[in-house]
């Protein structure tokens, strides 16, 4: 063996290693046997797994492991703090799609944590009779408790960050409600003109909309808080002392300021994964909505010249290679695709749930991998939506103005000066005389511009309810 190798025994056999890899041999195993996703297990569970490797490490301490040797427990909680951090993140290289339950993920964890700080204690890789990955650093836990904690710290963690771009969107929306408030234009259904609104109540209802998904994502943080931690194997702390099983998840509690609490029965716990799946099904609402306002930006920026062309989105880059001066919507496109993902991926989550058998899901992997990727894919979607598009929407008045005047939807804004026969007969006179609703109106003597204009104003059209007829009978408005 070369001085650049080093070698590691396993219940396999032993394998040659770099002598400089902090991994081992049993991250070197699952290199070789998952080359499935073709990249690590998300960075944020990394981390997350430091802050529980951290906490047990503390709790073991707290209980007089390794008393007497100081330097030890110190070494081994400082390379915790460092992968908790995001120093030793990209360290942990196994697949995100792995056999095991995440086991791989667990192990690779523990080698790195068990190399680190044989590291600070001046010692060379693998010298596992002083810092050991099982001995120390795994000590009184499983991956099948440390994972599924660790992904929903993760989780929590990436809510966060999610919620702060849904909240980012939602405001972005009120800025375009309030400069848009006075534009008056043609509400449709069913894609046929309806009846008039304005485009700042359009903004208002999606603001709302992202504002309700905001909450559904505030609430998703007290599903993920219960954790196993302690509940080793199978959810009957085999292996653990009953004072590591009390205090595992109150030291866990300190550290990240999240406030997670033991469930009550761990091995029920350890067996289900619904809540990853109640979650994930929360993020597709989001996803649901992302779609369809991107979908209402599209048409309402159509054309510009034989569509819509209500509002002018932001030009982001030339939109053909070879028609001269075609810019297409590319940020709510993008976006779209992200919420198609994500709502892909939410099918994978519920399926992976559904597939746990017995005291464990084997389908943790998977499980994570997609929730987590599903949390950054809408932050993402949220922010670059807010930024590069809704804050630089600009309204095409004269050409709402011009839909509004031309359309017979304008028709139902005088039913209730005109009454409905007579407004039906003046959006008839005005398709059949090429005449906006506004000129048959007035040469007929029907209604004033004046009278026309206040039914047809932003206060109008965005009064709830309308005012009763003029001649009509009291109680038969």
């Amino acid at each position: 063996m070369s001085q650049r190798e080093r070698s590691e025994e396993d219940s396999l056999g032993t394998r040659a290693l770099p002598a400089e890899a902090r991994y081992g041999i049993h991250t070197a195993r699952a290199l070789e046997n998952f080359p499935l996703a073709g990249h690590a297990v998300h960075p944020a569970l990394a981390r997350a797994f430091g802050e529980v490797k951290l906490a047990c490490a503390q709790t073991n301490r707290s209980l007089g492991e390794w008393s007497g040797d100081e330097a030890k427990a110190d070494a081994i909680e400082q390379a915790c703090r460092e992968l908790s951090e995001g120093e030793l993140a990209g360290e942990i290289v196994v697949d995100a799609l792995q056999g095991g339950a995440g086991t791989s993920t667990n192990m690779n964890v523990n080698e790195v944590l068990a190399n680190r700080a044989l590291e600070i204690l001046g010692l060379s890789h693998g010298e596992y009779a002083r810092v050991s990955p099982l001995d120390d650093i795994n000590l009184h836990q499983s991956t099948n408790d440390t994972y599924p904690t660790a992904l929903r710290l993760a989780a929590i963690r990436l809510l966060h960050e999610l919620e702060k771009q849904v909240v980012a969107l939602q405001e972005s929306f009120q800025r375009a409600e309030r400069r848009f408030a006075h534009v008056v234009k043609v509400g449709r259904t069913e894609y046929q003109d309806a009846v008039l609104t304005t485009l700042g109540r359009e903004m208002s209802a999606y603001a709302e909309a992202v504002n309700r998904d905001r909450w559904r994502i505030y609430k998703c943080e007290e599903r993920l808080r219960v954790v196993n931690l302690g509940g080793t194997a199978i959810g009957t702390g085999l292996g653990a002392p009953r004072e590591f099983i009390f205090r595992a998840v109150e030291q866990l509690r300190g550290l990240t300021g999240i406030g997670f609490a033991r469930a009550e029965n761990l091995v029920e716990a350890t067996q289900n994964t619904d809540v990853f799946a109640e979650v994930s099904g929360i993020l597709r609402a989001h996803a649901v909505s992302l779609i369809k306002i991107c979908t209402d930006l599209r048409l309402l920026s159509s054309g510009p010249d034989a569509g819509f062309g209500e509002i002018r989105l932001p030009a982001r880059q030339a939109g053909s290679s070879i028609m001269p001066g075609k810019v297409n919507p590319v940020i709510p496109e993008a976006a779209t695709q992200a919420a198609m993902l994500a709502m892909g991926n939410d099918s994978v989550i519920a399926a992976a749930c559904a597939a746990g058998s017995l005291e464990l899901n084997a389908f943790l992997p998977l499980i994570a991998d997609c929730l987590l990727e599903n949390l950054d894919l809408l932050a993402r979607a949220d922010d670059l939506l807010a930024r590069f598009c809704v804050d630089r929407i600009e309204a095409d008045e004269e050409r709402c103005r011009a839909h509004v005047e031309n359309s017979t939807a304008a028709a139902t804004a005088l039913v209730h000066a005109l009454g409905y026969e007579r407004a039906g007969e003046a959006a008839r006179l005005a398709r059949e005389q090429g005449k906006t609703l506004r000129l048959v109106v007035t040469e007929n003597g029907w209604m004033t511009a004046a009278e026309f204009d206040e039914a047809i104003s932003p206060e109008a059209v965005c009064r709830l309810g309308s005012p009763g007829r003029k001649d009509a009978p009291a109680g038969k408005v």
